[in-house]
């Protein structure tokens, strides 16, 4: 079996937005999500879908796969994963070792990894050791809003939508505490500064947290790279920490040494996919440190988030950004049911293919 062609798809899909409040991922307001797809078909007629963080930066990741990566994988076995994309990695080495190269090559071993399993015909989760389940709790991550009102809507809303796990995005003691008021007690509660403070005041605001009983603080400290700065906050904190959103597998390495992290998080269209999250799977359970995976995606990337945890010996949870649209390319397979657990596709490979339709509606690149 040879590739016979990698393709970049992006799609831009409409929020629906309830209310006046535009929310401010990452502080900028978002009406709408881009995704960044790539489709890697074989002589022998089976595709593989996968998808590389996209978000505000598609072009510089497009431009990977089609100009760099996509060129080299023609041709080549797609059935020799390691191959592969230890290949690719190496033909990267003077192009980055982190950003958009890496998310390109994150997209096409997702995509290979979907041929796998259709290959093999099973599910990605099966294909990779793990025992039959049938669905995964899941947790609301909502957006960050600065408005009170629109933030206890939305956790209000993620608990009828049967959450027993919300995270925050906001980053005031003021904003957190109506979150945690909005959620009760008995609600876990996580919250995300994405990289918001210095090391010193990271500890500090972590103090002013512990009274919230968080069961994570998510990327306290700015730069990320600080890893013995979120240690820290770690122990002098008081608060349990996450992070590696942003990070490749050997800062995975450097933070589990530094004994920074209480939850990893790689994220698999970013940290160069399936290939690379499993080893970050294994190397965590050697430092007793959980992983939960970052998948703030809505199209292959969910749908590979979703098996790397069900491969996994117990059960893990799912991240679900707290976006929703009219149509998406995936349907339900990127919903909840009513008690928060998602369903984990049972087809072959992701399980799942995008709805073309759906794409060419809304594709913009």
């Amino acid at each position: 079996m040879k590739i016979t062609k990698v393709e970049t798809i992006v799609f831009n899909l409409p929020m629906l937005i309830e209310g006046s409040v535009v929310p401010k991922p990452g502080g900028t307001p978002r009406t709408s999500v881009n995704t960044l797809l790539v489709r890697v078909d074989t002589d022998e007629g089976v595709t593989g879908w996968g998808e590389g963080f996209g978000s505000r930066i598609y072009g510089a990741t497009k431009s990977v796969i089609d100009s760099i990566l996509g060129p080299l994988c023609v041709g080549r076995d797609p059935t020799a994963i390691n191959e592969l994309t230890d290949h690719l990695q190496h033909s990267l080495g003077s192009a980055g070792r982190n950003g958009p190269a890496m998310y390109a090559l994150s997209a096409i071993d997702i995509a290979l990894w979907d041929i796998a399993g259709k290959l093999a015909r099973l599910p990605l989760y099966r294909l990779m050791g793990g025992s039959p389940r049938k669905d995964l709790p899941g947790y609301a991550s909502l957006l960050r809003y600065e408005d009170a009102g629109a933030m206890t809507h939305h956790v209000e809303r993620a608990l009828k939508r049967g959450f027993g796990h919300i995270k925050l995005h906001e980053t005031t003691v003021a904003a957190i505490k109506v979150g945690r008021d909005a959620a009760g007690p008995d609600t876990q509660i996580m919250v995300d500064v994405n990289c918001a403070w210095p090391v010193n005041q990271a500890v500090e605001m972590a103090r002013k947290l512990q009274p919230f009983n968080l069961k994570w603080l998510e990327e306290p400290v700015w730069p990320p790279e600080q890893h013995a700065g979120i240690a820290r906050v770690r122990t002098r904190g008081g608060v349990p920490t996450a992070a590696g959103e942003n990070a490749m597998f050997f800062d995975f390495k450097s933070m589990f040494e530094a004994g920074a992290l209480a939850y990893a998080q790689p994220s698999v269209a970013k940290v160069g996919g399936v290939t690379q999250l499993r080893k970050v799977m294994v190397l965590a359970e050697a430092y007793g440190v959980d992983v939960v995976p970052h998948s703030a995606y809505f199209g292959p990337g969910l749908l590979a988030s979703i098996h790397c945890i069900a491969a996994m010996p117990s059960e893990g949870l799912v991240e679900r950004y707290d976006i929703d649209f009219a149509v998406n390319p995936l349907h339900d397979a990127i919903h909840p049911d009513k008690n928060g657990r998602f369903a984990i596709p049972q087809g072959p490979g992701l399980g799942v293919d995008p709805d073309l339709d759906v794409i060419e509606k809304y594709r913009i690149a």
